[in-house]
C-alpha cells in the first residue's frame, strides 16, 4: 500500500481552512492543520466581539473535513531542507508539502505610547482583551478609534450604536478605499450615529497616553479607551525560517503561489506575495486564494503543471452598526467605481449574509472538497505582470 503524501497547512484562518478541505479530494493525502487556537476565528466579526453582539468563533468540527488532523499549537520555524515544522510545544511535524497561510495581524505601532496605551483588535485575543475594558468604562467616557479604514469604521459604528461617545481619528483620509461619493455618505451616517469623525493632515496621531490621544495639529483628545485599527502586518515565521519575503514579511512566490525558495512550499491568503504584486488583504481574497493554493499542491502530487492563480475582487462591504451598512463596488482589479449602496436594515442584512456565507462555503468545501470555485478573474493582473517584467509575461515554475 502506497504511503500517504503528508501536507501541513500552517494557519487555520479563511485561506488555510478552505485549502485544507480542498486537499482531501485525494484519499492518499494526509492533511494536518496547525493553528494556535482550538476554534476558528471570524476575523470579520472581531468588532462585534468587542461590543458583545457576537463571539466571533466557529467550531472547527463544523467547517473542517473529518479526516483533517487539527494540531492546536504554534509553528515557530519551518525547516525547508529537512521538511519539518517546529512547534512551540517543542515537537516537530514532517511534511511532503506545506501551505503557508499564517494570515495577518496588527502592525506594531511606531507612535509613542500606542503600544502601551492603545488596544489593537486584529486578533481574537486582542479583541477579547479589549471587551472588558470597554464594558468597565463609564457610558459617558470618551472612546477613540484610531484608523479610518473598514475596521475603524465598523468598530466606531458598533460602539456609537450602543450609545458610546466615540471619536474616529482617521489621519488624512476617512475611508480611503471608498469612492469620494461613498465616503461622504458614510461619514454623514457615522455623524448621525453620534461619531465625531476627524480627518485631514492635522489628525495624524503623534502620541497616545493613558488618558489622551495627541494629534499633529497640537490637539489633545481626552480618551478613556483608545482602540488602534491603523495598519496590518504579517507574522515573521517565513523570515525567521530563512525564506524569501517582501518588505512587509509576506512569503514571496511565483504565480502558482509556490515559494521562490522551495517548490514544496505554497502560500495562501494575506501572507502571500505572488510576483511581488500581492492581492489586497481580505477575507474576500483569502477565500479565493486558499482553494488555488491547494490546487497547486494537488497538481504537483499528480505530476502536473500547476495553473497560475487569479483573483478578482468585487469591492468592500462595511457594516455601520447592526442596523445599517454600505457596499462599495469595484472593478475586478480592485479599483473602486462610483457605484455604492448605503442603507439601513437591508444593507445590514446583506453584510450579515456575507459573513455567514464564508462559513457556509468552508462547510460546503469540507463536505464536498473541490466544489468551491467561486473566484473571479482579474484580466488586469496579467497586464501588470507584463509591465513589471518589462513587457515579457512572468515565468512560472514547472
Amino acid at each position: 500500500m502506497a504511503e500517504s503524501t503528508k501536507v501541513i497547512v500552517v494557519g487555520g484562518g479563511y485561506a488555510g481552512v478552505v485549502a485544507a478541505n480542498r486537499l482531501t479530494q485525494r484519499d492518499d493525502v494526509a492533511v494536518t492543520l496547525i493553528n494556535p487556537r482550538p476554534a476558528f476565528v471570524e476575523r470579520i466579526r472581531l468588532h462585534q466581539l468587542v461590543t458583545g453582539s457576537d463571539d466571533a468563533l466557529v467550531d472547527y468540527q463544523r467547517i473542517l473535513a473529518p479526516r483533517i488532523r487539527l494540531v492546536v499549537d504554534t509553528a515557530t520555524r519551518i525547516d525547508a531542507a529537512g521538511r519539518h515544522v517546529t512547534l512551540a510545544s517543542g515537537g516537530t511535524l514532517d511534511y511532503d508539502y506545506l501551505i503557508y497561510a499564517v494570515g495577518s495581524g496588527s502592525a506594531a505601532p511606531s507612535v509613542p505610547g500606542a503600544a502601551e496605551h492603545a488596544y489593537p483588535i486584529s486578533t481574537f485575543e486582542q479583541a477579547q482583551r479589549l471587551r472588558p475594558v470597554v464594558d468597565a468604562a463609564p457610558s459617558s467616557a470618551a472612546l477613540t478609534v484610531v484608523g479610518g479604514g473598514s475596521t475603524g469604521i465598523e468598530t466606531a459604528s458598533e460602539l456609537a450604536e450602543q450609545g458610546r461617545k466615540v471619536t474616529l481619528v482617521c489621519g488624512r483620509v476617512f475611508g480611503a478605499y471608498l469612492h469620494p461619493r461613498a465616503r461622504r455618505a458614510v461619514a454623514e451616517r457615522l455623524t448621525g450615529l453620534g461619531v465625531t469623525v476627524l480627518e485631514g493632515a492635522g489628525t495624524t496621531v503623534t502620541g497616545v497616553t493613558r488618558a489622551a490621544v495627541l494629534l499633529a495639529d497640537g490637539r489633545e483628545l481626552p480618551s478613556a479607551v483608545t482602540i488602534w485599527t491603523a495598519g496590518f502586518g504579517v507574522p515573521d515565521l517565513a523570515a525567521r525560517s530563512g525564506l524569501s519575503t517582501d518588505a512587509l514579511g509576506r512569503l514571496r512566490t511565483d504565480e502558482t503561489l509556490t515559494s521562490l525558495d522551495d517548490v514544496r512550499i505554497v502560500a495562501a491568503g494575506d501572507s502571500a506575495a505572488p510576483s511581488d504584486l500581492p492581492v489586497r488583504m481580505s477575507c474576500q481574497s483569502a477565500m479565493q486564494i486558499g482553494p488555488q493554493a491547494a490546487d497547486t499542491v494537488l497538481s504537483r502530487i499528480a505530476g502536473k503543471r500547476p495553473a497560475d492563480f487569479n483573483v478578482g475582487l468585487f469591492g468592500q462591504c462595511i457594516s455601520l452598526g447592526r442596523r445599517a451598512g454600505v457596499v462599495q463596488y469595484a472593478k475586478k482589479d480592485d479599483s473602486v467605481t462610483r457605484v455604492y449602496l448605503l442603507g439601513g436594515k437591508p444593507m445590514a442584512m446583506l453584510k450579515e449574509g456575507v459573513c455567514k456565507s464564508t462559513v457556509w462555503q468552508m462547510t460546503h468545501e469540507a463536505r464536498k472538497p473541490g466544489s468551491l470555485n467561486l473566484w473571479f478573474k482579474d484580466p488586469g493582473r496579467r497586464a501588470a505582470l507584463r509591465v513589471k517584467a518589462g513587457g515579457t509575461p512572468a515565468a512560472r515554475r514547472a
